[in-house]
């Protein structure tokens, strides 16, 4: 059952989600952005849980390495997203 092993699944799973990334993204009309990377957001927001539970658990360096990376990059993308979002909602209104 070596096909099993957790480091070879998650590197399935992580291959399968730049494929599946990069299909969205090329495939998605670009009027259709915004709410994409809403749904990007609250992915993120369950990254950043399951980071912070990596990071706190009694596992080893390299997981909390890991998790802390995790956190950084999430928290990179949910505070670009809402960048980009001030950005374009200040692009609709009128000026004061």
């Amino acid at each position: 059952m070596d096909a099993f092993r957790p480091l070879s699944v998650g590197l399935f799973v992580f291959a399968l989600a730049i494929f599946l990334g990069y299909e969205l993204i090329t495939k998605v009309p670009p009027t259709l952005h915004t709410p994409l990377m809403s749904g990007a957001n609250a992915i993120s927001g369950i990254t950043i849980v399951g980071a912070l539970y990596c990071a706190q658990a009694e596992f080893a360096f390299l997981a909390n390495l890991l998790g802390a990376a995790a956190i950084t990059f999430a928290m990179i993308n949910v505070v670009g997203g809402f960048v980009v979002t001030r950005r374009m909602l200040a692009m609709f209104g009128g000026r004061k």
